[in-house]
């Protein structure tokens, strides 16, 4: 299941996107735009500014953009970036030590066919493919 915080991440790269000017675009327009309050926003962008997904710049003129074009972004990265590994198994998520069981596990087929359906469904839609441009 995808948290509110996944959800919520995936409207704000929209917003950046749709309102991308070249500038900074400040937290609290977006929070009023999305109708997400404004202190949840910040522990959201803290982990996107830390995940590379957006830049942020405080002060004056400060605010959040995007660090690559919308068509760069594919959901699966945001997704994973705020809700961790897509994996529906521990043993197929990145980086797990092969599972012991492994080559007489009746299920890992079909779990290793859901992983991919998975992936390839969030990584095959790009942040661009929800622009109202």
């Amino acid at each position: 299941m995808i948290s509110t915080k996944g959800r919520y991440a995936i409207r704000v790269m929209i917003d950046l996107a749709e309102h991308d000017n070249g500038t900074f675009i400040p937290l609290r327009d977006i929070a009023e735009r999305q109708v997400i309050s404004k202190k949840y926003l910040e522990i959201i962008m803290k982990d996107m500014v830390a995940g590379g997904l957006v830049v942020g710049a405080s002060g004056k003129g400060g605010g959040y953009r995007l660090c690559r074009k919308p068509e760069e972004y594919p959901i699966g990265e945001i997704i994973e970036l705020m809700e961790g590994s897509l994996a529906t198994v521990a043993c197929l998520a990145y980086g797990a030590p092969e599972c012991p069981r492994a080559g007489e596990c009746r299920t890992l087929p079909l779990w290793a066919e859901y992983d991919k359906l998975t992936h390839d469904f969030f990584y095959g839609k790009k942040l661009s493919d929800f622009l109202n441009r």
